[in-house]
């Protein structure tokens, strides 16, 4: 478990970082089981897509 000040640094390093990064990052730390895909148009990232996978045992 991290305390305040992890935290509080951790949140200060967003700022740093580009959205679209910041945007992969964020995908990166929610998803269980899926895929990212990213979408470059000359040379930039223009696009991110998740898809989530849920998986049930018997």
């Amino acid at each position: 478990m991290a305390n305040a000040n992890e935290d509080h640094d951790r949140e200060s390093r967003k700022g740093d970082i580009p959205p679209a990064l910041q945007s992969v990052l964020d995908a990166l730390g929610r998803l269980k089981f899926g895929a990212i895909q990213l979408t470059v148009h000359e040379g930039k990232l223009v696009q991110v897509d998740v898809t989530e996978r849920q998986r049930f045992s018997n």
